[in-house]
């Protein structure tokens, strides 16, 4: 069973890996993918959560939300990402 931590850790893992920083940015409808099917649900609602959380940075465009990562909060992805990375 998947934690949130660990939900919102493979989310930004995905980010990272991609280099979406900033001004780089992704529809937020990507986030789920890659997930169970089972977990889609809880991945798209932990993806608003990351929102709040300022992890990561929402910007509205003419053609859908997208969403890069904050670096400000480095030691707070890094904690989230080590949460996904250390599942078994």
């Amino acid at each position: 069973m998947w934690t949130n931590e660990q939900i919102k850790g493979k989310i930004l893992h995905k980010l990272t890996r991609k280099g979406k920083f900033e001004h780089s940015h992704t529809t937020i409808e990507n986030l789920p993918k890659g997930f169970p099917p089972d977990l889609k649900g809880r991945a798209k609602d932990m993806s608003e959560e990351l929102i709040k959380e300022g992890i990561l940075y929402l910007k509205k465009t003419s053609y859908g939300k997208q969403v890069a990562i904050s670096l400000e909060k480095k030691d707070k992805i890094m904690e989230y990402t080590g949460e996904f990375l250390g599942m078994e």
